[in-house]
């Protein structure tokens, strides 16, 4: 009964505005947006998908967005591209390779990497969400109605999560974009590589990608605080995969450093790395 009630109060509310018929207030669509949340939630419960173990009951908590680079908390993505830089200092590697990177410029003899088909990109370092921004909004009603570039301008939960510095990383370009919005896998312990000796490889066909194994702690603590903060739907086959690797790869010093460093630009860290006991929580 609960489900259909919020189910029907959102159509409601989102079908006047969409066909033009009444013109709704803000703070009605505000109400819209908040009830669109709350039915994922509900779905998720009772589907085949799991909601964060431990997560907000009915809404995320949104924080407000800062601005500068010496302010202290959350940021839209182009304000936390513009601090990232700070995050990483001294520890220029890029996430999925292993390159050494100075500025934007990839530095390929560092790592052995080779240009799977776009040189271009891959000289570059790009800014990787570990949980893509596709993950982030696709089941919003802003993307729905105008998809990432909607979301980024008026949903105010998508912009918290698109700018969260916990969930972004320096990637090469290429691998970044051949990585799109792709899910992580395992299914091979020796994989042919594509990227000369960068460990992370592709799976085109599958739908796929298996990052390289000195990160998949890192990728997996990271996706699973993501989803918790912002109550967003996974798969138990997913929440397994990295359930396992968080166990598999403890933290390491390089999560430790840089959480403490995001801790002091956002406010807000990754609890997982600060407080890994907490780990059951979120996988039981």
């Amino acid at each position: 009964m609960q489900k259909r009630f919020y189910g029907l109060l959102l159509l409601a509310l989102c079908g006047c505005d969409r066909d033009g018929g009444v013109k709704l207030p803000r703070e009605v669509k505000a109400l819209a947006q908040l009830g669109e949340t709350m039915v994922r939630q509900l779905q998720a419960a009772g589907g085949q998908t799991t909601a964060p173990a431990g997560g907000p009951a009915d809404k995320v908590v949104l924080s407000a967005l800062v601005r500068g680079d010496k302010a202290v908390g959350h940021r839209d993505f182009n304000g936390a591209k513009r601090v990232l830089p700070k995050v990483f200092a001294g520890m220029q590697e890029d996430f999925y390779c292993g390159c050494a990177y100075q500025g934007k410029a990839v530095d390929w003899l560092s790592c052995g990497y080779v240009p799977r088909k776009n040189p271009e990109r891959a000289r570059r370092i790009e800014w990787e969400h570990v949980v893509p921004a596709w993950v982030l909004g696709h089941q919003r009603q802003c993307w729905q109605q105008g998809g990432r570039k909607n979301c980024s301008g008026n949903d105010e939960v998508y912009r918290l999560a698109e700018g969260d510095l916990n969930n972004l990383v320096p990637a090469v370009g290429e691998v970044n974009a051949d990585r799109s919005n792709l899910s992580y896998s395992a299914w091979a312990r020796q994989p042919t590589r594509i990227y000369g000796q960068c460990g992370t490889v592709v799976d085109f066909a599958g739908k796929r990608v298996q990052p390289r194994e000195e990160v998949r702690g890192r990728a997996a603590r990271i996706t699973l605080y993501m989803h918790q903060r912002y109550a967003l739907n996974m798969s138990r086959q997913d929440r397994q995969l990295m359930c396992a690797w968080a166990r598999q790869y403890p933290v390491d010093s390089w999560e430790t450093r840089r959480n403490a460093r995001i801790v002091s630009l956002q406010g807000e860290g990754n609890f997982l790395v600060s407080q890994p006991a907490r780990l059951a929580e979120v996988c039981g």
